[in-house]
């Protein structure tokens, strides 16, 4: 048992697993997750009956809380723990010990140096007092001794890879406070449309291992006007957006008073820590549609999805299931500026709205969504419908400006374009544990810089009496890497020269 928890608690065995957990995320990137769309997940298993199962069965779709992925990360950490405890408390005793001794032959030292200093300068003990100063000047912790000091320094190297590791499990730490608390979820609003931060006004949700609706702050919002600024001056991108601005009311809680605030692109909106962020936009006909019996089979803006960011023509799907005598479909297209060529074939020449169009076939029949099976709102199941109108049969197909209204073949209704709004779709994310992740992530990073650039040195000067005169020696030694070694023997002889008389050396082998 102990060899174990020996061989969990070496850092090599932590650099290993920390390896083996970036390794074990990447599945979470190839394969979609459960969390984030369990639809997509059951989809992509029905197209491959074969290996779907498996990978189900290895936690594939559900990587981040499988068993296998949980076992690494805490392995990693009671592994970082196991580290860094014993490793700390040896450090602190190092701190609390003097330098080594100083050797007895400091000419086997990888650096060494001899001055001879003029009769009238300073005796060993004034000589070793001065270089005890000149050792701290240059940042080494000394310790005088009977004839010789004894220096050290880049103790605070081990204090960097301590703190690295340190970091890392602060970020593993947090992180997983993020996993049990955070949570995200999506939203389209059209113009003049709010939302209020609660569960069912989520268009998509996904949260926390430990997520409870009472963590929910009772914000809401609402889109006043979206504003989109285009290029009108360039040849080469003439049309092309520059700029995004929703223009929003925020009432932070319920008897709260309601301000005005704008979201940007990479410029959210914040409320009691739930940030906001403008992902998408597009455009929103409304549309009004009535069945056989002349009643309204639906009414209101249809989010239409964007299929050409050049020109922003999109797609429309409008599904009347409400419509009597039989349920109502519609599919086509909304061309903001439309306009159609010699080949009668209507496109969008420019993505503002200067001539919006709809291009719409229909259908007449059961759209499916009686059985309660969950439908993709953009696409139009039309096997069990019969087609109304499409340019290819003789009813043609259905084009509307602002204000126009179609009569349905067979009495089976009508649909009338009454005017079209922008929407946005958001990204609201809420994460208590980001501030823990980015203060030890900057930790990790200026702990990683100290123990790349700091050295460990050590130091030894003695002094001794010859002929009248002191002689000075001195040797240094790295501990690790001994890049700079010598340049730093430079220094510290150029600090002797400027502070002794020395008497120059008669060889070039005097060093």
């Amino acid at each position: 048992m102990r060899f174990i928890w020996t061989q969990l608690t070496s850092m090599r065995t932590a650099l290993m697993l920390l390896l083996l957990l970036a390794v074990a995320a990447v599945p979470g990137s190839l394969f979609p997750q459960r969390r984030a769309g369990a639809d997509i997940v059951e989809t992509w298993i029905d197209d491959n009956p074969t290996i779907g199962p498996i990978l189900d069965f290895l936690g594939m779709f559900d990587v981040y809380s499988s068993v296998w992925f949980s076992a690494i990360y805490l392995m990693l950490f009671v592994s970082l723990v196991g580290c860094l405890w014993p490793r700390g408390r040896q450090h602190l005793k190092t701190l609390r010990q003097p330098p080594a001794r100083t050797p007895r032959n400091l000419k086997r030292l990888p650096e060494y140096g001899q001055l001879v200093l003029e009769s009238d300068g300073p005796t060993p003990k004034e000589a070793l007092v001065d270089a005890e100063k000149i050792l701290k000047k240059s940042g080494y912790r000394t310790e005088l001794r009977d004839g010789s000091v004894g220096a050290e320094r880049g103790y605070f190297r081990e204090v960097g890879n301590i703190l690295f590791h340190f970091g890392l499990l602060g970020v593993i730490v947090f992180m997983g406070i993020g996993g049990l608390f955070k949570y995200e979820g999506q939203k389209i609003i059209v113009e003049g449309d709010g939302f209020a931060n609660n569960l069912v006004s989520y268009d998509s949700f996904t949260p926390g291992t430990a997520f409870s609706e009472d963590r929910l702050s009772p914000f809401s919002i609402q889109l006043d006007d979206f504003d989109v600024v285009y290029d009108r001056e360039s040849e080469t991108h003439y049309g092309q957006a520059l700029d995004y601005t929703a223009a929003m009311q925020v009432t932070p809680g319920p008897g709260e008073e309601t301000y005005q605030d704008a979201i940007k692109v990479n410029d959210p909106l914040t409320i009691d820590g739930v940030r906001i962020f403008l992902v998408g936009n597009g455009y929103a006909p409304n549309i009004t549609v009535r069945d056989g019996n002349d009643d309204i089979a639906y009414s209101g803006p249809v989010i239409a999805q964007i299929q050409d960011p050049n020109t922003n023509s999109s797609l429309v799907v409008l599904k009347a299931p409400d419509a009597k005598p039989e349920q109502l479909g519609f599919v086509g297209m909304f061309l903001p500026t439309s306009y159609t060529g010699d080949d009668g074939v209507a496109v969008s020449i420019d993505p503002d709205a200067f001539n919006p169009e709809l291009i719409l076939n229909s259908y007449y029949g059961d759209l499916g969504l009686d059985d309660g099976t969950p439908q993709n709102v953009y696409v139009l199941d039309t096997d069990r419908m019969t087609e109304l109108n499409s340019r290819n049969n003789d009813a043609g197909g259905i084009t509307l400006g602002v204000g126009d209204t179609h009569e349905l073949p067979d009495d089976m209704g009508s649909i009338t374009f009454d005017s079209w709004d922008r929407y946005v779709g958001l990204d609201i994310h809420y994460d208590p544990s980001k501030w823990g992740v980015g203060f030890f992530s900057a930790l990790a990073l200026v702990a990683l810089v100290m123990s790349l650039y700091i050295r460990r040195r050590r130091a030894w000067v003695k002094a001794t009496e010859q002929d009248g005169r002191t002689v000075i020696e001195y040797g240094l030694l790295a501990r690790g890497e001994a890049f700079g070694l010598r340049d730093e023997n430079i220094k510290l002889r150029q600090s002797f020269d400027t502070t002794w008389p020395v008497i120059p050396p008669n060889t070039s082998e005097d060093t």
